[in-house]
């Protein structure tokens, strides 16, 4: 049970080591109330079944007080448990009043996405995939860069629907709404690459609508912000680019 079966690993974010804690133990109390009521269930076929020979109904019982109370106390400490360490996993997830060494404001758009440096102050924009099945679709996707071991803060928008910003190595995800800013915080913990995507129907190509993540040394990210200055891509690119989500065509 050391992944559940989860698309990463505990050391991935300073988050999924919580949320794999969280995932597993619910499976295992899920599991064990199963096995019980299975059980239960079972022996009561196997030793109240009716016995050969037998006549009449059995023995009505109109109620029995001690039973009754037993099994609407235990449903309810159940839920209150279950419903204590989510809560408390949801408010430690979704905190940001930490301040971050790094910004990046997430536009979303059909269908691609813009990553603007905010400390910086330069810009990564994307065009849609064409996802033809052939080799090399990888490098036109466009690519966020993450330095190891710095708290990042995401700010998410979009300039015409609902979509929704889904790392799934990081066991996050949240939606991205028009005249909105979501905003979340992560420490990646583990340099590599990963696979990003929308994860809300957001029109004819939502599919194509992808992007890689690159966690890298502070040295190879300060790299990948001077290649960025270095071709003119300074600035910000701000949801004002958009199409109005009540345009023809579009979901919103």
């Amino acid at each position: 049970m050391e992944r559940g079966w989860l698309p990463t690993e505990r050391n991935t974010t300073n988050q999924t080591s919580r949320i794999m804690t969280m995932w597993n133990g619910s499976w295992i109390a899920a599991l064990a109330v199963g096995f019980l009521v299975w059980g239960l269930t079972l022996w009561c076929i196997v030793a109240y079944r009716r016995r050969r020979g037998e006549q009449g109904l059995p023995l009505q019982i109109r109620y029995n007080l001690p039973l009754e109370i037993l099994y609407t106390v235990v449903p309810f400490i159940m839920v209150a448990v279950l419903f204590y360490f989510t809560a408390r996993d949801q408010v430690a997830i979704a905190a940001t009043d930490v301040k971050p060494q790094v910004t990046i404001d997430v536009v979303a758009k059909q269908w691609s996405w813009d990553f603007n440096y905010v400390n910086e102050n330069v810009y990564d924009s994307g065009i849609m995939a064409e996802l033809t099945g052939g080799t090399g679709v990888e490098k036109t996707l466009p690519t966020l860069y993450l330095p190891v071991n710095e708290r990042v803060q995401f700010n998410l928008t979009s300039r015409d629907v609902i979509h929704s910003f889904w790392i799934p190595a990081f066991l996050y995800k949240l939606d991205v709404i028009p005249g909105l800013v979501n905003r979340f915080q992560v420490i990646p913990e583990r340099q590599g690459t990963f696979k990003g995507k929308c994860a809300e129907l957001c029109g004819e190509y939502h599919s194509d609508m992808l992007f890689t993540v690159k966690v890298v040394s502070l040295a190879e990210y300060q790299a990948h912000i001077d290649d960025l200055r270095a071709r003119g891509q300074t600035g910000q690119l701000g949801t004002e680019l958009g199409r109005s989500p009540l345009e023809p065509g579009s979901n919103g």
